[in-house]
């Protein structure tokens, strides 16, 4: 009787144990007799019930203002959150692959820092710091170039998040005895303001929500890093219609009458960004895609360059970051102003697309619509709207491939000094691998662009860049 009761008990607990990974199978439509469906939808919470109250009371809303909210609202958005970089998180960036990232680009600032006279003041400035890793890289590798670490003034971080926020500042090991916090009613108090490093020297690192919030001393070079900050910014999105005039993409509440546009498919999906596809049924999101009835002054103030008339057809659609033209205009004008030099690393192509917009979480593509605040929300970098942006304010070398740019600046001589420091089979294997992924063009090193952006006094073309592109006005 005893041993009857105990199989049955483990049989019960293996079927409930094999639950979880069945239930992916079925569908979320409950089907009734009398031959009517309902579909059962996810969670609504908090932030997704202030997202539909804010389309119900408005009407359906731009891609652009979901993104903001996903992303960046205190009621949960996504980047309120700390752990979402790394195999833990929700995406990997190339600086958690490897210190090689990272120290690849303190030597192209070294080297162009030579190139102009050695000057005695620098400041690093980055937008989008993640966990703080690519500066902490960075700093670490320019402490051998003894006169240009010595150049250095401080960090300015261009960051939003107080939880990113507070993983930089420990990632550079700040004192909390000095650090000046700010922060509100909703906030512990917390957030990181200013500090000092206690790993390198006592530096002034300073953390800020925009770039117009940066001043630097006038003989003061800024060393300026945008690694995967222009993918996440708010895009617009229309599509051509039958009578040559551009219907914006909106997201509505998914019961409402309006007709549905089909999102982003898987396989364009994987066209532009290398990883494992698994969109999730749209059907039990609480919000759809739509295009609007009418000319939205979105699509009249967006669209009003002539090029998206002339290179587009009917049915096509166009993906566009007024907010990346608005950031890389100040970016060119302060680099001028300032003789500073900039990289812009980043996924895309040199060309306006239309079919990007996608949500990534643990690693791979879901619906961007589907429980806003839990992925990351991204879309493909178009650089040739960066470099018509920048268009006489500054000049743009590139862009070109990541894996290219990698080997032109050493990589490889790099990764036999790391394999020479070990006999340890499992680390030298896992450098390479760490290399190829970096570099291979299957992997990140052709999805991946770099963009150069020197003042439009500069004279010759950066290592390992040609000369700039023209842009077509």
């Amino acid at each position: 009787m005893i041993l009857r009761r105990a199989l049955a008990c483990s049989r019960l607990s293996h079927r409930v144990a094999l639950a979880p990974s069945l239930a992916r199978w079925y569908s979320p439509t409950i089907y009734k007799p009398d031959g009517t469906t309902h579909t059962v939808k996810e969670e609504l919470t908090p932030l997704a019930k202030h997202i539909r109250d804010t389309i119900l009371a408005t009407g359906p809303i731009s891609i652009a203002q979901y993104m903001q909210l996903a992303l960046t609202s205190p009621i949960g958005g996504y980047y309120t959150r700390g752990q979402v970089f790394g195999r833990e998180g929700d995406f990997v960036t190339s600086p958690e692959i490897s210190q090689m990232f990272g120290e690849v680009m303190a030597v192209w600032y070294v080297m162009h820092w030579e190139m102009m006279g050695r000057p005695a003041k620098t400041v690093f400035v980055e937008l989008g710091p993640g966990r703080g890793t690519l500066m902490d890289d960075i700093m670490r590798a320019a402490k051998r170039f003894t006169s240009f670490y010595e150049s250095i003034q401080g960090i300015h971080f261009v960051e939003k998040s107080p939880e990113l926020r507070k993983l930089q500042h420990d990632k550079l090991g700040c004192d909390w005895n000095v650090t000046a916090t700010v922060g509100d009613k909703n906030d512990t108090g917390k957030t990181p303001l200013s500090s000092v490093s206690q790993h390198y020297g006592g530096l002034e690192v300073g953390w800020h929500d925009v770039l117009e919030q940066v001043t630097v001393d006038r003989d003061c070079v800024p060393l300026v890093m945008a690694h995967e900050f222009f993918d996440a910014l708010p895009i617009y999105k229309f599509e051509k219609g039958e009578s040559g005039k551009w219907s914006e993409i909106l997201v509505d509440v998914s019961d409402s009458s309006t007709t549905p546009v089909q999102p982003t498919s898987p396989a364009q999906l994987r066209g532009s960004l290398q990883s494992t596809s698994s969109v999730e049924d749209s059907s039990t999101s609480h919000f759809k895609f739509v295009r609007a009835r009418g000319v939205t002054s979105n699509a009249a103030m967006v669209l009003r360059d002539q090029r998206f008339d002339s290179l587009f057809d009917k049915g096509d659609r166009v993906e566009v970051s007024p907010e990346s033209a608005r950031v890389m205009i100040q970016l060119a004008d302060w680099i001028s102003a300032n003789n500073g030099m900039g990289l812009i690393i980043d996924y895309g192509v040199d060309w306006t697309q239309g079919d990007t917009f996608r949500g990534i979480k643990n690693h791979q593509f879901v619906n961007p619509l589907s429980s806003p605040g839990s992925m990351d929300l991204t879309a493909d970098v178009d650089f040739s709207y960066l470099r018509f942006a920048a268009n006489g304010k500054a000049k743009c070398y590139g862009p070109i491939e990541q894996g290219s740019f990698l080997h032109s600046m050493g990589i490889q001589a790099r990764l036999q000094q790391l394999l020479q420091s070990t006999s340890d089979n499992k680390v030298q294997k896992d450098l390479v691998d760490c290399y190829k992924r970096l570099t291979d063009v299957h992997s990140m090193g052709r999805v991946y662009k770099v963009l150069a952006v020197l003042p439009n006094s500069s004279e010759g073309a950066p290592i390992p860049f040609a000369q700039p592109i023209a842009n077509s006005s």
